[in-house]
């Protein structure tokens, strides 16, 4: 596979597992909490959506997914010593999440934060830092853990123990769906490599990673135009965007709303001769329940489209590490 190195990424996703027992800890001393707050900035704002997804749909307690330096600014009525605040930051410096720590805790408010630099600002500013290898990504092993485990000890997720067995499996599992992927990212990346717009569309537990993919792959790391829409609001004015030949990619996953989705399939398909679909749905998970799969969907999703990114950087000659602006000049 192009540019895959097997045993770092197996090395990164099992890091994540690691931090089960301490997950389990700090949660734990969690059963006052009357708010959950997961907060980040650009890519991790939007990592954490499929875990807001999961808690509004599974607990009374209010949740809020929330942009770090938004929320310095607007502040939060919820945001008190009862609530407890969810961090992730690769490099462990991204400013406006250091900013939103140091203005959470000034409120009193337990801070639990995800990074892969120990020594970090971020792992230092949080009451409980999880470290994971450096530069570990998607964060999504952790999230999890993290909510079904908070969920579980609330009585609101049955399935937290078979879960977490079966977990161990995802990693191996994962290498598996990037195999299968590698001959639709190299197809993709042909095509489209004088493509200059993309229209990204997801919804449900993976709406986050469209948005994602949209802005921090598509936008920042390869300079491309891109319109990122809802399913489910697709039809309320971005379809008319669609014509014979604008790449529509479809990110189509194994949640509830599986069904909106296939509607934007299905109109995409008519009307567009350059609908690409990947659905989680086409990729084996051995060692995994299918009662499990949908809250997966967002880990195969990324690798699918890692897969996709290393093809268009090779394709389009344009290193995903080249930036203008972002880290670069002062803004």
């Amino acid at each position: 596979m192009l540019k895959f190195d097997e045993d770092q990424f197996l090395r990164r996703a099992h890091s994540f597992l690691a931090l089960q027992p301490q997950i389990e800890d700090i949660v734990g001393g969690l059963s006052d909490v009357e708010a959950v707050f997961l907060i980040g900035s650009g890519g991790t704002y939007a990592a954490m959506w499929p875990y807001e997804h999961l808690l509004r749909r599974s607990t009374t307690v209010p949740v809020r997914s929330a942009i770090a330096a938004e929320l310095v600014l607007s502040g939060d009525a919820l945001l008190n010593e009862r609530s407890v605040a969810v961090f992730a930051s690769a490099s462990g410096t991204t400013e406006d999440v250091v900013q939103c720590i140091e203005y959470c805790r000034a409120r009193g408010v337990r801070t639990v934060g995800f990074t892969g630099i120990a020594d970090s600002p971020i792992a230092q500013a949080v009451d409980h830092a999880l470290i994971t290898e450096p530069d570990a990504w998607p964060f999504d092993l952790g999230l999890l853990l993290f909510t079904t485990r908070f969920l579980s000890e609330r009585g609101e997720f049955a399935g937290y123990d078979k879960l977490v067995n079966q977990l161990p499996a995802v990693p191996q599992a994962l290498v598996g769906v990037a195999q299968q992927a590698e001959p639709v990212a190299e197809a993709f990346a042909e095509r489209h490599k004088p493509t200059d717009f993309h229209f990204v569309v997801g919804s449900g537990n993976l709406w986050g990673h469209a948005y994602l993919y949209s802005m921090c792959i598509l936008e920042e790391m390869q300079w491309l135009h891109t319109t990122r829409v809802h399913g489910a609001e697709f039809f309320h004015g971005s379809l008319e965007l669609i014509e014979p030949d604008t790449s529509v990619l479809l990110f189509v996953g194994e949640d509830e709303t599986r069904p909106l989705m296939e509607r934007v399939v299905r109109f995409s398909e008519k009307y567009s001769q350059a609908t690409t679909v990947l659905d989680t749905a086409d990729y084996p998970l051995e060692g995994v329940d299918d009662e499990f799969r949908g809250l997966l969907g967002p880990l195969v999703m990324d690798t699918i489209t890692s897969r996709i990114s290393k093809h268009l950087e090779k394709q389009r000659d344009h290193s995903l590490d080249l930036r203008r602006y972002y880290r670069v000049v002062e803004y």
